[in-house]
């Protein structure tokens, strides 16, 4: 399970908030059954093991996985453990092609990221899917926030296959990933990216300094890479979360 619960993401259960402990676990496990990170027949961490991992009483971690069963995401049996009986069903993609690999680089140039968390881990299964990466292969994930003259105005999640770790993952606060991409071999073909709004969560809202719930401005992106003469798929997934306050996204489009 390490590999799929980071400490960054451990982290996010706190005792502070009004929602009680036993939800908050519950509400981890539960989006990545769905989106299919807890693939379907694996077999969940004993609740021992669970509390340790995440710092909880074993009454904690029992509740939560009750739960969790009660919703019908899980089966319970004594002897056999706790098994996912979700299937996740990925749903249709539809992004536009745009062809903006140097406003991309220039926002990165003239802006600083602070880490917040990254690793070689394993993506949702949807993700992992568009990457065409193997059961439980790994990629390369950042977390970050961008900003601008103090101003924190985008919260960055990517997914990268075919990279290694990088010695000094700082280099990140800095240089565009897309220059990381041209040093270890990977040039982006093209880009498809989606525009949408979210509220912000917890975790997001905490990050950007905005209070829960507040509208922001949701972009997807895939970035490909060709395999062959007149084939390609995603090599990087994307999704950025702006802070409207902050940030405009303008496109200025012309007919050939």
């Amino acid at each position: 399970m390490d590999d799929v619960f980071s400490p960054h993401l451990i982290g996010q259960l706190s005792k502070a908030s009004p929602t009680p402990l036993y939800h908050q676990l519950f509400s981890i496990l539960k989006a990545r059954i769905l989106d299919g990170t807890l693939s379907l027949g694996l077999r969940l961490p004993p609740e021992e093991r669970l509390a340790d991992l995440f710092k909880v009483s074993r009454i904690t971690a029992k509740r939560a996985m009750d739960d969790l069963a009660d919703e019908g995401l899980v089966e319970r049996r004594r002897g056999r453990g706790t098994h996912v009986i979700y299937q996740y069903s990925p749903k249709p993609v539809h992004a536009p092609l745009t062809g903006m690999l140097q406003e991309i680089e220039s926002m990165a140039r003239n802006s600083s990221a602070q880490v917040l968390d990254y690793g070689m881990r394993v993506p949702p299964r949807a993700i992992s899917e568009e990457l065409r990466l193997a059961e439980a292969e790994t990629a390369l994930h950042l977390l970050r926030v961008r900003e601008r003259d103090g101003m924190k105005f985008g919260h960055y999640t990517s997914w990268t296959a075919g990279v290694e770790m990088p010695s000094d993952p700082g280099i990140f606060e800095n240089t565009p990933r897309l220059s990381f991409f041209r040093e270890q071999g990977l040039e982006v073909t093209h880009v498809a990216q989606t525009l949408s709004a979210v509220a912000a969560d917890a975790s997001v809202a905490g990050a950007l300094g905005v209070v829960e719930g507040s509208p922001l401005l949701s972009l997807t992106r895939r970035s490909y890479r060709k395999t062959g003469a007149e084939t390609e798929q995603v090599m990087d997934f994307l999704e950025v979360l702006y802070n409207p306050a902050h940030f405009q996204y303008s496109m200025d489009l012309t007919l050939e």
